[in-house]
């Protein structure tokens, strides 16, 4: 049986690590070792900040609804509450783009609640 050598997988395999790293600095972008590397810790980062970025939207809709409600003479945990015994069942995410884009209709919300 004849002998098959890797060097086209082995140069495919390279050119697409480098091509992944193109734009890093330095060495990540061009020497083979070190793109791999940062290749593979851009992928871990990646995946851990998939998760965290939900956290980090919550928090950025709590700040919001919490600056608007406190116009109103409320607090975030008081409005929260009041709008779970009136059965209102918009979560954060609406009630922060109801703050940023449409004003009176969550003035109307806090009024509703209070």
């Amino acid at each position: 049986m004849t002998r098959v050598k890797g060097a086209t997988h082995a140069i495919k395999r390279r050119r697409k690590i480098l091509s992944r790293t193109k734009g890093y600095r330095f060495g990540r972008s061009t020497k083979e070792r070190e793109a791999k590397v940062a290749m593979i810790k851009a992928g871990v980062n990646a995946y851990t900040h998939r998760k965290s970025k939900k956290s980090d939207f919550r928090r950025l809709w709590q700040i919001k609804i919490n600056a608007a409600v406190r116009q109103h003479g409320l607090s975030y945990s008081t409005f929260m509450k009041a709008l779970k015994q009136h059965n209102i069942g918009l979560d954060r995410k609406v009630l922060a783009l109801l703050v940023e884009h449409e004003p009176t209709a969550f003035e109307r919300i806090v009024a509703k609640v209070k």
